[in-house]
């Protein structure tokens, strides 16, 4: 089939800018020359383990960019089935699209809820009120965690081993669009099933430790301002018999008070003001089986002892004029620690051994690493603009040290927003970012179920969210509905861990009424029931690279499977439909063809759409009649 080989290379020569505005990014290429290559100048071969290997031969060094049209026969290694649509998943993280068919996709690291984003939406806010459905522009989507590799329906992936920016365009049938900026092997392999293909891809690119056992005995709360603050809040969810495994307290090293909200001090010492005795509490909490969690990112507010002392010993990232590289993250300026410098990434580290795991912290936040600016001077001498996407892996990378070098991976974990190709082998627990506190489908509640799943299916098999999602601003607060329907969705997930957002006191916490304590104890009691059937999901993810988490399409080859984003399989046995419209007490459900079991009635459904009644406490879960695990699915029925 010679046709198969008609792979186009157009060679280029350009220089880009990224300027970068509170972690948000413009793309701006300035292109001096372009031709067409020799037809013979790309091969596509396939070495001795199965592993196709699509190569530019050597060219002028002059050439920086690469514009490659390759059909996607030759990648699935067969034609297209007549009349079927190929559809394409991953990239990394995408929220508000699953199936990337038809769009264009930039893999560049960058903050997903950036000002730019919400101040547009606000202002529509103000112009025709909420609209929750209202569609953004694909083209316009920035994300935490992107990633050169995507995954075809014809069970299939792609993966350009490159840091440097990639474009990928699936707007022309048969054909997929690949741009790179370096000459970088672009690596393909096939696979007869999702779950073969998952483990090649966990092969190629790591896969994830499984989580501390006591993650899964109860919910971790997120609860701010100080021991006292904690021990009211534990009390009054313990009353109604809820388990709480953690408490994370992301203001551990102190707050400032901004125009956008309650905000971490970022000096990475307790703060002995607002966290009198720490480590005596920490211990206190531990004997009552309650494990303590925080926070820490890789910048340093300036105005405090730890930046000094980086400064003084020249651990920070600098401007082109070698002095202190400063950006501005919401409405202050921060330090970014360098990462390329030995030393720096040394102390950085220590400070995580000794002043978080040294005091008793079981977790942590590792927040951010999508800042890097690319007209950053950094100690190694890399440019940074190659360095970019790949630098929340190393900021992964040094927590994991971290927790191993302390002996305490077994207890101690910490879970990352930003991520690349190299963040899998480092990062254990990936969670959603920023979500709106609100039922939009791009930013709100719906939007962590595509994110989910395109992390899934670009290697990353584990995730959370923020219950209760975290962006408060103007007009968009958190109500109870909001709150109690993420719990609901997330007692079947991973890992249970809420937020009290930005702006706590313009938010609902999970405390506030006593219907809203009685329905958490009831999602988390769900929670822990499952405990043995996550555990046996995070091996299999751990062993063999396939996700928690999963589009539907994975074991059920359905049209329908393939377009579905706003449901997912936990696991092989479980389907979740989550409640994702404000007011609803019902939704419609597709299911695929096999016999499920309604959860909380015991009815017996077959494969197809059926609208299906969501009460409170009750959003749609239908479990596989022949599970093997059905006995723990039918106890989740008795837990009231």
């Amino acid at each position: 089939m010679p046709e198969l080989n008609k792979i186009s290379l157009v060679l280029g020569c350009g220089s880009a800018e990224f300027p970068m505005e509170k972690g948000s990014f413009e793309y701006i290429d300035h292109i001096s020359d372009q031709r067409d290559a020799d037809p013979e100048a790309v091969t596509f071969e396939s070495t001795e383990e199965e592993v196709f290997v699509l190569r530019i031969r050597p060219q002028d060094k002059k050439w920086n960019r690469f514009y490659l049209k390759v059909p996607t026969d030759l990648l699935a290694g067969a034609p297209q089935a007549g009349g079927e649509k190929e559809h394409f998943y991953g990239t990394g993280e995408t929220f508000s699209e699953f199936d990337l068919a038809g769009q264009k996709v930039r893999v560049w690291v960058a903050e997903h809820q950036n000002s730019k984003r919400i101040a547009r939406k606000l202002e529509l806010w103000e112009k025709n009120g909420p609209e929750p459905e209202r569609p953004w522009p694909f083209s316009d989507y920035e994300t935490y965690y992107a990633q050169p590799t995507f995954t075809s329906s014809r069970r299939y992936y792609l993966h350009a081993d490159t840091t440097g920016y990639v474009g990928f365009d699936f707007t022309e049938p048969g054909y997929v669009g690949i741009e790179l900026r370096e000459n970088a092997p672009i690596y393909v392999e096939r696979a007869r099933s999702f779950e073969e293909l998952s483990g090649k891809l966990s092969r190629r690119l790591g896969h994830q430790r499984p989580l501390p056992d006591w993650v899964h005995d109860g919910v971790i709360l997120g609860i701010e301002e100080g021991p006292a603050a904690i021990d009211e809040k534990i009390a009054k969810v313990k009353a109604a018999g809820t388990p709480v495994t953690g408490i994370w307290s992301q203001d551990w090293c102190g707050c400032r008070r901004t125009g956008f909200g309650y905000q971490v001090m970022w000096n990475w010492r307790y703060d002995k003001d607002l966290y009198p005795d720490l480590p005596e509490h920490i211990r206190r909490w531990r004997k009552e089986g309650i494990r303590f969690l925080g926070y820490i990112n890789p910048f340093m507010a300036i105005e405090k002892d730890i930046y000094a002392y980086a400064t003084a010993h020249g651990y920070c990232v600098k401007d082109k004029d070698g002095k202190d590289y400063l950006v501005t993250i919401t409405t202050f300026p921060a330090a970014m620690i360098d990462l390329t410098n030995p030393e720096a990434w040394d102390w950085y580290k220590g400070l995580i051994k000794e002043n978080m795991i040294g005091i008793g912290l079981s977790g942590w936040m590792a927040d951010f690493g999508e800042y890097l600016p690319t007209d950053c001077v950094l100690h190694s001498g890399e440019d940074p603009e190659k360095l970019h996407n790949d630098w929340p892996a190393l900021w992964a990378r040094l927590n994991q040290e971290a927790i191993r070098e302390a002996g305490a991976e077994d207890e101690v974990f910490f879970f990352t927003r930003a991520g690349s190709a190299g963040t899998i082998r480092y990062s254990s627990m990936m969670w959603n970012g920023d979500q709106h506190v609100d039922w939009s489908l791009d930013d709100g509640l719906a939007s962590v179920i595509p994110a989910t799943l395109s992390l899934a299916m670009s290697g990353y098999g584990m995730t959370h969210s923020d219950v209760g999602g975290y962006t408060t601003m103007g007009p968009m607060t958190r109500g109870a509905e909001l709150m109690m329907r993420w719990e609901e969705m997330n007692s079947f997930s991973p890992l249970m861990r809420s937020h009290p957002g930005n702006q706590p006191s313009r938010s609902i916490q999970f405390d506030a009424r006593e219907d809203m304590i009685r329905h958490l104890s009831l999602c988390v009691r769900r929670f822990t029931a499952l405990k043995d059937y996550l555990q046996m999901l995070e091996a299999d993810n751990s062993e063999k690279g396939v996700p928690m988490m999963r589009p539907l399409f994975y074991h059920y080859d359905e049209a329908s499977a393939y377009e579905e984003k706003f449901e997912y399989l936990l696991g092989r046995d479980l389907l979740v439909a989550p409640v994702i419209k404000e007011g609803a007490s019902e939704r419609e459900v597709y299911l695929p063809e096999d016999e499920w079991v309604h959860l909380w009635t015991g009815e017996i459904c077959r494969g197809g759409r059926i609208r299906v009644q969501a009460p409170l406490g009750q959003i749609p879960v239908f479990y596989r009649k022949e599970s093997s695990w059905k006995a723990v699915f039918q106890e989740l029925r008795e837990i009231q």
